[in-house]
């Protein structure tokens, strides 16, 4: 069993500057990483554009230069690999963690699915984008049924239906009515939602006007079948031709992975109880950063803001550690 000061769960941008600042303070943290760096970041859509601009997604003090204001996918990629590299960070990939338990009044068993650990202190960076918000209607677990969108490639001449009318969705639409997908958009909104990119909105509206996408508001999706989707809209039962469905509806922090570990979470806001000083939990010792603090609120916290949990942790893991 390997004794770390500090283990970080999950390697993404605000798992990163964690490390960085603890390192900062003369600590030398391990991360577990079920998949590789960032893979949030990887697993986004193939030409997505951040609405960020490179300056806001830069941690740990190395510039993110890139010649559009906005960067791709593709470039956050390569910037947070060299950061890594740059940094000497030490990161175990592809190893999960299953377990984490108190052993002893100053330490933490870490169970992965290789190994087991011993350590101080536990930091929690795990995100959102594993857990998608199912909708709980039939059909849902369909193969044809995606929560992630990739390319759009694969569904030329396919009648595909998008659930949602956020960005994801949006910018989902416009790559596949580009790669030659009939498209449906059902939303149960009435209107556009205000958080859509305000660069991406009238290249929609422009295909939706045009009759590429079909946009439909105020449609409750209730079921999903081999061939269809059936929606309700102005009261009258719609059943869609489809081949495939794109749920757009959004990711959840994993409630069940804190509350396992004796971390509080409030029952109407999914926010984990924790000190915003210090981003320690209420169990000593462990820590969150990024947007999991965030509770059910996805649209709080993004890298922009949450790399900064970072220096408050290692802020007061050194204070501790002094006292």
């Amino acid at each position: 069993m390997k004794n770390e000061d500090v283990i970080i769960i999950g390697g993404g941008p605000c798992g990163l500057a964690a490390a960085i600042a603890l390192k900062k303070k003369g600590m030398n943290p391990l991360i577990i990483e079920k998949g590789n760096i960032v893979n949030a970041i990887y697993n986004y859509p193939t030409h997505q554009t951040f609405f960020s601009s490179s300056e806001k997604l830069a941690i740990g003090d190395v510039p993110f230069i890139t010649e559009n204001l906005k960067p791709k996918r593709n470039q956050a990629l390569v910037y947070y690999r060299e950061v890594v590299k740059r940094e000497k960070l030490r990161i175990h990939k592809y190893e999960k963690v299953t377990e984490v338990v108190k052993q002893s009044e100053s330490l933490f068993k870490v169970t992965t699915n290789k190994q087991q650990y011993t350590a101080e202190n536990i930091v929690i960076a795990t995100g959102y984008y594993d857990h998608p918000n199912l909708m709980g209607i039939p059909g849902e677990e369909l193969t044809k049924v995606s929560h992630y969108f990739k390319e759009a490639h694969p569904f030329f001449d396919m009648d595909v239906a998008v659930i949602g009318g956020k960005n994801s969705s949006v910018d989902a639409a416009i790559e596949l009515e580009k790669a030659g997908a009939r498209v449906t958009v059902l939303y149960r909104g009435a209107e556009y939602s205000s958080s859509i990119k305000p660069w991406v909105l009238p290249e929609f509206e422009a295909l939706v006007r045009a009759g590429s996408v079909q946009m439909v508001f105020n449609a409750e999706v209730k079921k999903i079948t081999d061939s269809t989707v059936v929606y309700e809209h102005e009261r009258k039962t719609v059943n869609l031709k489809n081949d495939h469905v794109f749920a757009m509806t959004g990711y959840r922090p994993d409630h069940a992975f804190l509350k396992k570990m004796g971390v509080g979470i409030d029952a109407e806001t999914g926010r984990p109880d924790f000190d915003p000083e210090t981003m320690e939990t209420n169990i000593p010792g462990i820590f969150i950063a990024g947007v999991i603090a965030a509770g059910n609120n996805a649209n709080e916290i993004f890298i922009e803001n949450g790399r900064f949990h970072g220096g408050q942790i290692a802020e007061a893991i050194s204070n501790k550690s002094e006292k």
